[in-house]
C-alpha cells in the first residue's frame, strides 16, 4: 500500500465527534464526493444537527473581538443566551446555528460580523487539530506532497460533513484548487446579501489546509446562496 493510500484509508480516522472527501484518483480534478450518499445512515441519524463548536467558538470569538456585552446581545437576539454560561456539550439543532448567524449580522455591522465569523472558524480548526485529528495523521499529511495531502484531508472532511453542514449537502472536489460546495447551507439560509457571508466555513477550511497541506493555502467563498447562487462554493489553493 502506498503512502498516499495509507493517508486516505487509515490516518484520517478522526476521533469522534468528527470533521471531510477524496477520490484515490491522482489526477488534477477528482470526482465530486457527496457526504449524504457515502454516509447516508449516519447522516440520517443526525439530520438537522451541527457540532457544538459552531456555537462555542462563535461565543469565544465575540468575547475576544467585541466584548462580553456584545456576546450577550447577539446570543440574546438569537434566543441562545443560556449557552454563554452553559455551553452545549453535544450536537445542536441546526436552527440554533441559523439563528445565531442571523443575529450576528443583525447586531454587528458587516465588517465586525465577518471578523467574528472568521475568528470562530479559526478557533474551530484549532480545536479540531488539538482534539479531533490524530497527531500521527497530521504528521503524515505534512510530509505528503500538497496535492496528495489535499486529497486525504478532503476525504476526511467529506466523511464527516454531516457534523457541520446539518441538512445541507456537501460536495468535495479535491485537487488544485480544491473546491467545496454546500447546498442548502445553514450559515446563510434565509439571508440576502450582495457578497458571500459564510466566512466561518472559509476560515475553518483555510486554517486546516494551511496547517496540514501547504502553509500558503488560502480559502475563498466565490459564490453564496445568500446572493442567489445554487450553492455556497469555496475554493482552496496554495
Amino acid at each position: 500500500m502506498s503512502v498516499a493510500d495509507r493517508a486516505s484509508n487509515e490516518a484520517l480516522v478522526l476521533r469522534r465527534p468528527p470533521l471531510a472527501g477524496v477520490s484515490k484518483d491522482g489526477g488534477r480534478r477528482a470526482p465530486a464526493v457527496k457526504h449524504q450518499s457515502e454516509h447516508q445512515s449516519e447522516h440520517q441519524a443526525h439530520a438537522g444537527r451541527i457540532g457544538p463548536n459552531a456555537i462555542i467558538q462563535t461565543a469565544e470569538a465575540l468575547r475576544l473581538l467585541a466584548g462580553e456585552d456584545a456576546a450577550h446581545c447577539v446570543f440574546a437576539v438569537a434566543g441562545l443566551e443560556a449557552y454563554l454560561t452553559s455551553p452545549p456539550a453535544d450536537m445542536v439543532d441546526e436552527t440554533e446555528v441559523i439563528r445565531l448567524h442571523r443575529a450576528l449580522r443583525a447586531v454587528l455591522d458587516d465588517d465586525a460580523a465577518r471578523a467574528v465569523s472568521v475568528k470562530a472558524g479559526q478557533l474551530t480548526a484549532a480545536y479540531l487539530l488539538a482534539h479531533r485529528i490524530p497527531a500521527a495523521a497530521q504528521r503524515l499529511l505534512r510530509i505528503l506532497p500538497a496535492r496528495l495531502a489535499s486529497h486525504a484531508l478532503s476525504r476526511a472532511i467529506s466523511a464527516h460533513a454531516w457534523t457541520f453542514a446539518g441538512t445541507g449537502i456537501f460536495t468535495g472536489r479535491p485537487g488544485r484548487p480544491t473546491t467545496y460546495e454546500i447546498s442548502h447551507c445553514p450559515l446563510c439560509r434565509g439571508q440576502g446579501t450582495d457578497h458571500p457571508i459564510c466566512d466561518f466555513y472559509a476560515a475553518t477550511f483555510e486554517t486546516l489546509f494551511a496547517r496540514l497541506v501547504h502553509r500558503s493555502a488560502r480559502a475563498r467563498e466565490i459564490s453564496c446562496e445568500a446572493m442567489g447562487a445554487s450553492a455556497c462554493r469555496f475554493v482552496i489553493d496554495w
